[in-house]
């Protein structure tokens, strides 16, 4: 079994050899002279050989201590090097703040959120991931972001999750649409129709599709799109209509649309932040989502879950 290097002997030799002088070395380490000497000679017993030669009026190293001096300052060396950068990596990492967020939630709510944290936190630099809901999962349990603000779909044992809020579907149509007027529309009636769809790998598509199941093979999905901005913005121009969370139309403004609710079924999305689990926030990370939670937009476009 090897033995543990003795690095305190290690500095109080080196310290010793540079300045020829036990009390020079203690005063430079801060300890008392019995403290180093007891440091030395543990040294000595720890490589088995004598270090240095010792007198009442000098200190001088032996053939092994001028052997050994060289290779234990490039140990210190390389030992405080070592420290020096892990600090400044520290102190790099306390600056840095990386999130997930949806993109609707990106443009018209986080915003503001960051407009107030950073004047709290002038030096700090945000990193956000708008992504898909599936996208900022992988980013939180793979590390690249500390916490995700996403919908909440299925439980993994390896991520923590804490719903946040809740909104209901909407039709999304033009003002001059039929269903503009109607103070809701079932999802039967809109067999037919044209429909613009959002993309697969969004968490709204995959919660609309189980909720409505055989239902949803009725109804004509004319166009797909990537984002739910894109879809609005054909909706806009008379493409077709579009199903999407109420607080999204907050992101967009379009003056000739309209929102309709929808019935049988009505739908609701959870949206919530999705952590490791068993890894605890950083300060600034705890920080930011608390103030998330303080600025979450009004009952009146969204139902609180707390």
């Amino acid at each position: 079994m090897s033995k543990r290097p003795d690095f305190l002997g290690l500095e109080a030799f080196v310290a010793i050899a540079e300045r020829s002088s036990f009390n020079k070395a203690a005063v430079h380490l801060g300890i008392t002279q019995t403290a180093l000497s007891h440091r030395i000679r543990k040294l000595e017993a720890y490589v088995g050989v004598a270090l240095l030669n010792r007198t009442t009026r000098s200190v001088s190293l032996t053939p092994a201590g001028v052997s050994l001096l060289p290779r234990a300052r490039t140990i210190m060396d390389e030992a405080r090097k070592a420290f020096d950068q892990l600090g400044e990596e520290a102190a790099v990492r306390q600056d840095r703040l990386a999130i997930g967020c949806l993109p609707t939630l990106a443009i018209h709510f986080l915003p503001r959120v960051l407009s107030v944290f950073l004047q709290d936190h002038p030096d700090v630099s945000v990193r956000v991931f708008d992504n898909s809901a599936s996208e900022i999962v992988e980013r939180v349990q793979k590390g690249d972001a500390e916490f995700g603000l996403t919908i909440l779909t299925t439980n993994r044992w390896d991520l923590d999750i804490k719903p946040l809020i809740r909104e209901a579907y909407v039709l999304v149509c033009n003002n001059d649409h039929p269903f503009s007027r109607r103070k809701s529309v079932t999802w039967a009636q809109l067999a037919g129709e044209p429909l613009i769809r959002i993309s697969t790998q969004t968490g709204n598509r995959v919660l609309i599709d189980d909720s409505l199941g055989a239902a949803g093979e009725k109804l004509r999905w004319s166009s797909e799109v990537q984002h739910v901005t894109t879809a609005v913005a054909l909706v806009s121009s008379g493409v077709g209509m579009t199903v999407v969370p109420r607080g999204t139309m907050e992101a967009v403004r379009q003056g000739n649309l309209v929102t309709v609710p929808l019935r049988n079924p009505s739908i609701v999305r959870t949206l919530g932040v999705v952590t490791r689990h068993g890894i605890p926030l950083s300060p600034l990370a705890s920080a930011l989502l608390k103030l998330i939670e303080a600025h979450l937009p009004a009952a009146g476009t969204r139902k609180r879950l707390h």
